[in-house]
C-alpha cells in the first residue's frame, strides 16, 4: 500500500519523495505534526500523503550518519567525554564479530543487534558505562550481574568504568549473546 501512495505521490503532485524530503529538510521542520501542517497549508497537500513525507523525511533523518554521530556525541558529553574511549574500544571489538552487527545509537544508549538485540552500551553516570547483555540462563557472577531495573529487555549487566575494563571475558559474554541473536 505504501508503495501504491509514493507512485501516486509523483504523479499527483509531479514531485518525487525523495522531492518532498528535500522540501522538508529545506524547511527546517523537525516536529512531525509541524510537518503536515506545513505541507498541507503551503503545498496543498492531502493528509495522507503529508503524513506519509514527514514519516518518510523523519526517517532518513535518523538514520543518517550524521545522526548517529550526533547522538552518540551527545552520550559522551556534559561530563562523560572520558567515558568515549571505552565505548570506541567496545565497538571495535563487537564490529569484529560480522558484518551484520547493527550499532543503532539511541538518545541515552547505542542498541547492538544482529537478528534482536543482543546488547547495548549505555554511559549511565559520569564515571561509568553499563554494558547491557541478552544472555538468559546464564548464571550470574560478581562481574555479570542481573540487570535489574537497568533494563528489563537483556538478562545482564556489566559495570565498566576504564578501557581495561574491556577485557576477553566480557568480550567474551557479548560474542555469546551475538551468536546466539
Amino acid at each position: 500500500m505504501e508503495d501504491k501512495m509514493i507512485q501516486n505521490l509523483e504523479a499527483n503532485t509531479g514531485k518525487s519523495l525523495a522531492d518532498w524530503i528535500q522540501i522538508v529538510h529545506a524547511s527546517g521542520m523537525e516536529k512531525h505534526m509541524q510537518i503536515i501542517k506545513h505541507l498541507k497549508s503551503e503545498h496543498g497537500l492531502t493528509h495522507g500523503f503529508a503524513n506519509l513525507i514527514a514519516h518518510k523525511a523523519r526517517k532518513s533523518d535518523a538514520g543518517s550518519a550524521d545522526s548517529q554521530d550526533s547522538l552518540i556525541d551527545g552520550q559522551y558529553s556534559k561530563g562523560k567525554e572520558v567515558l568515549r574511549p571505552i565505548y570506541e574500544k567496545l565497538m571495535e571489538a563487537v564490529k569484529a564479530f560480522g558484518s551484520d552487527v547493527e550499532v543503532a545509537p539511541k538518545k541515552a544508549y547505542v542498541s547492538l543487534r544482529r537478528k534482536k538485540q543482543f546488547a547495548i552500551v549505555q554511559p549511565s553516570t559520569k564515571t561509568r558505562v553499563d554494558v547491557g547483555i541478552n544472555l538468559k540462563g546464564e548464571d550470574t557472577t560478581k562481574r555479570l550481574e542481573a540487570s535489574g531495573s537497568f533494563n528489563s529487555m537483556l538478562s545482564h549487566r556489566v559495570r565498566t568504568a576504564q578501557v581495561e575494563d574491556i577485557d576477553e571475558e566480557l568480550i567474551g559474554w557479548l560474542r555469546l549473546a551475538y551468536d546466539r541473536s
